[in-house]
């Protein structure tokens, strides 16, 4: 699953300052960075931070958008509370079929850009928090769906959720939650795939990216306790490694 992540400003620029194009920086600093609430040194979808994606419709500009998809036909705002917290992430091999996503799997596809996301291990009814990042420190891209909503008071609400896939080795040893059949993880993807995620119409092809990327390394370290008294909050060194003494991995 992915329901802690950190986004760093300066991952939310690097689309644009890899393609060179300064005057998006500025304007994104400027107009939409203030309505985020970025920077997330550790976030919880079940807080649902707003932050930077790029969907099918903007794919060189970003859009501010709130974690956890709220789909079109949700009613009221006492549907749409009960519905959020629910769609903070989306399986990636059911998203043609759910009723919740089909419509965004369909039309509406985006991407983030993050630095990493947070997991956590069980080991004897304990459990341990573990960061996971690229190995060459560049931003994680993650496959996305997003929606408008209307709320009762006519408002407009841009969502997203964050698509899921089996997880692969790494993954497979941190995420043993006991509850789940399988480890899960965010779908990441590379530059080639980034580009079909967005534009491609073809149903098939979008299921065939829908896997572990085996071509993004990773690495991860534990990290201190990301809920509880000992939590020290959306604070920069979150992410610093943290040793539990008692934790054989």
């Amino acid at each position: 699953m992915c329901y802690d992540i950190k986004a760093s400003l300066e991952a939310q620029l690097a689309k644009a300052k890899k393609d060179q194009d300064y005057l998006a920086v500025e304007e994104i600093m400027e107009k939409l960075i203030p309505l985020t609430d970025l920077p997330l040194y550790h976030a919880s979808g079940f807080s649902h931070p707003t932050i930077l994606i790029y969907t099918d419709r903007s794919p060189g500009f970003p859009e501010v958008a709130t974690w956890g998809l709220i789909p079109h036909w949700v009613k009221d705002d006492e549907q749409q509370k009960k519905i959020w917290n629910n769609t903070l992430n989306a399986r990636g091999e059911s998203i043609f079929e759910k009723p919740s996503f089909r419509t965004a799997a369909n039309n509406n596809r985006c991407v983030l850009y993050i630095d990493g996301f947070y997991e956590h291990h069980h080991v004897n009814d304990k459990t341990f928090p573990f960061y996971i990042y690229r190995k060459n420190k560049e931003p994680m891209v993650l496959a996305g769906l997003w929606s408008e909503w209307k709320n009762e008071q006519g408002g407009m609400l841009r969502t997203f959720t964050i698509v899921t896939t089996k997880g692969n080795s790494l993954m497979a040893k941190i995420h043993n939650n006991p509850k789940l059949k399988e480890a899960r993880m965010p779908l990441i993807l590379n530059e080639t795939s980034i580009d079909k995620w967005l534009s491609n119409t073809d149903q098939h092809t979008i299921e065939e990216l829908i896997q572990p990327n085996q071509e993004i390394e990773l690495e991860t370290h534990t990290v201190g306790r990301l809920r509880g008294k000992e939590y020290l909050g959306n604070l920069e060194e979150i992410s610093n490694p943290f040793v539990y003494q008692e934790l054989e991995f």
